[in-house]
């Protein structure tokens, strides 16, 4: 199959007008327009004929066109109207796409048959998402993702960064993070006001612990992040005193802050409330 063409700003934006489309910031829509940018994500994510790749927010299509390239075949979701419209005019020729009418914060991805998530995803959903798939999606192994700067280097922190946060923690439980490359403004439209990154995650076989609890554990933990472990923790354990027996337990200092501990130092307390 002949690769098909990406699409350039000009092509964009002459889409967009075509059918009356325009970026929704209460979206956060910044589409990817630079093929070079796009070529990158694709490498990154190790997309291969094998693959059956989730798209999360398909946009004009530009991402799409690089993924049906390479993968076996492309979920592409969309929830916007007329954006929906435009993908199935230039992505028609296209066998190996799929293209859902839904909202990716509300369906249900366990359901969707694909083992590779790709997506340039909007700051202010990127980590409720890539959380989202890790724990309801187990069938997807490979996570690759374009957002805002902070928000993924908060997904790929590890301890004793300043981005370290329950996000870092909780993606660690399933899996290693990493941030691969960054990314120009200058690579969408419209230019957005932020530095964006490339995380990938790859899922590993996770702590054979109480998920739920675990997560508890964390949530408390960071909930007043300068408080010590003793005080935060109390809600979990009914008291400062019965989280301060768990942390000794645990080998952790009552007085140390959630930013200090590791996931296995995590596990550790949440196995000592127990």
């Amino acid at each position: 199959m002949t690769a098909p063409e990406l699409l350039g700003a000009r092509r964009l934006r002459e889409l967009m007008d075509e059918f009356g489309a325009s970026p929704k910031r209460s979206l956060g829509q910044n589409f990817v327009i630079d093929p070079n940018t796009i070529r990158k994500v694709v490498d990154v994510a190790r997309v291969t004929a094998e693959d059956r790749v989730l798209e999360i927010g398909a946009g004009c299509g530009s991402l799409t066109l690089g993924l049906a390239a390479k993968a076996g075949h492309v979920v592409a979701v969309e929830i916007d109207d007329k954006l929906v419209q435009l993908l199935r005019n230039t992505l028609a020729d296209l066998r190996n796409v799929t293209i859902l009418h839904a909202d990716a914060s509300s369906m249900p991805l366990s359901e969707v048959d694909a083992s590779v998530l790709v997506a340039n995803l909007p700051y202010n959903i990127a980590a409720y998402l890539v959380l989202r798939a890790l724990e309801e999606a187990p069938q997807i192994s490979r996570i690759t993702v374009m957002t805002q700067r902070e928000v993924g280097e908060r997904l790929a922190a590890d301890v004793g960064s300043k981005a370290y946060g329950q996000t870092s923690v909780m993606v660690r439980f399933f899996g290693r993070a990493r941030v691969a490359a960054q990314i120009s403004r200058r690579a969408f439209y419209p230019e957005p006001n932020v530095d964006s990154v490339l995380v990938e995650v790859t899922r590993q076989p996770p702590p054979d612990v109480d998920r739920a609890k675990l997560f508890e554990v964390i949530r408390a933990a960071f909930a007043q992040r300068r408080k010590t472990l003793r005080n935060t923790l109390g809600s979990v354990g009914g008291s400062p005193a019965a989280a301060e027996n768990a942390l000794v337990t645990a080998g952790i200092s009552p007085q140390a802050r959630a930013e200090e501990l590791t996931l296995d130092d995590f596990v550790r307390v949440t196995e000592a409330f127990d």
